[in-house]
């Protein structure tokens, strides 16, 4: 399926290669961010770990989470190739594409530090088809792998028990103004995890339904084990609603997913997650956001133990007047778990407890050019 994607990308390049080197050319954008934090746990685990977590899995030490650097080339009616190439490092970079019950993908230690990286092709149809192939960002969630781009710094955890990116290919187009309509072809529900063979499908509509509303439906289907039996399919569903003005916006995102497991005879497995968050730009320099959130893994199947657990994060931000973009983020946040494998580290021997207090500082430094 890749390879085949690969081919028809890249034979889109070549037939369009003489007219673009007539055309406008969209500017070339570059950039490049890094993002350090420390996260201070008073439970004081002697293993440092945010138990649990994708993003942001270590605390009482100063880490760099991500740092990254990127190339894109837009596509436009005048040049329809478009192009993007992330390379990143970091803590956030060792845990974020993989499976608690999946292997591995191979070459997924290499594969990690790439982030978006991909081709675009503008289809001179009607509106625009845009098909696009690689790795690119994923249409599940409302919530990015790096942090400059939400509005709080750790991500919930309905974010990282679903895909930051996905590998595959997809084709969106705007059927009206207001409507988007997107399919895509993906490796599997985690980009770095092989469970086996086989490819997942989804699709994503997404309206505006006035200047300030928008509300994205998506569903991914496709196995994530080593059976590819039609009824052992996993199923998510992510739901968005997210109103805009001009100093706040509020949101509320439901995921619900289900699976049958083939080797345990049990019910279906289920997943669902919830959040809200409410964030108000006071002026150009400080922002304020709160973010209560829940999850609940009822058989293990997305964290890889029964839990539930929930959160209210509150977070602070300050963008500094330099000529690079830079914020700082002060954040605290209370995470609370149940069922039988919750509960997060403390102490000289790990042990397990079922609330854990975070006091976060996080500096965020951005640079961005265009041609």
């Amino acid at each position: 399926m890749m390879r085949a994607a690969a081919a028809i990308i890249f034979s889109l390049l070549l037939t369009d290669a003489a007219s673009a080197q007539t055309a406008i050319d969209p500017s070339w954008q570059f950039g490049a961010l890094v993002d350090v934090a420390a996260l201070l746990d008073p439970n004081d685990p002697a293993n440092h770990e945010f138990r649990n977590r994708g993003t942001t899995s270590h605390v009482n030490e100063l880490d760099v989470n991500v740092a990254a650097a990127y190339i894109r080339k837009d596509v436009s009616k005048h040049s329809r190739i478009g192009f993007e190439a992330t390379v990143q490092t970091g803590k956030d970079v060792e845990l974020y594409g993989f499976s608690a019950v999946a292997p591995n993908l191979g070459g997924a230690d290499a594969l990690r530090h790439l982030g978006p990286t991909d081709v675009t092709y503008l289809a001179p149809i009607s509106s625009g088809l845009t098909i696009q192939g690689g790795i690119f960002t994923s249409l599940i969630g409302y919530d990015s792998l790096y942090a400059k781009d939400n509005f709080a710094y750790t991500r919930p955890w309905g974010a990282d028990y679903t895909p930051y990116l996905m590998m595959g290919v997809n084709a969106s187009y705007p059927i009206s103004s207001r409507l988007t309509a997107t399919a895509f072809v993906v490796n599997g529900y985690f980009h770095l995890a092989h469970a086996n063979d086989a490819p997942s499908v989804g699709g994503q509509l997404s309206w505006r339904i006035d200047g300030g509303t928008t509300i994205k439906q998506t569903v991914l289907c496709g196995s994530h084990q080593a059976e590819t039996a039609l009824e052992l399919w996993r199923v998510l569903s992510d739901t968005i609603l997210e109103r805009k003005s001009n100093a706040a916006t509020m949101a509320v995102e439901y995921q619900v997913g289900s699976e049958r497991v083939a080797t345990d005879g049990r019910p279906r497995a289920l997943w669902m997650s919830a959040q809200a968050p409410l964030h108000w730009q006071a002026n150009a320099a400080w922002a304020l956001t709160v973010r209560p959130e829940f999850a609940w893994d009822r058989d293990g199947r997305w964290i890889g133990a029964p839990q539930s657990v929930a959160a209210v994060t509150g977070t602070i931000e300050y963008r500094l007047p330099t000529s690079i973009a830079a914020v700082v983020r002060a954040e605290y946040r209370i995470d609370s778990a149940r069922d039988s494998g919750g509960g997060f580290f403390a102490g000289a021997d790990d042990h397990l407890i079922a609330t854990q207090d975070l006091f976060i500082v996080a500096a965020i430094v951005t640079f961005a050019a265009r041609r």
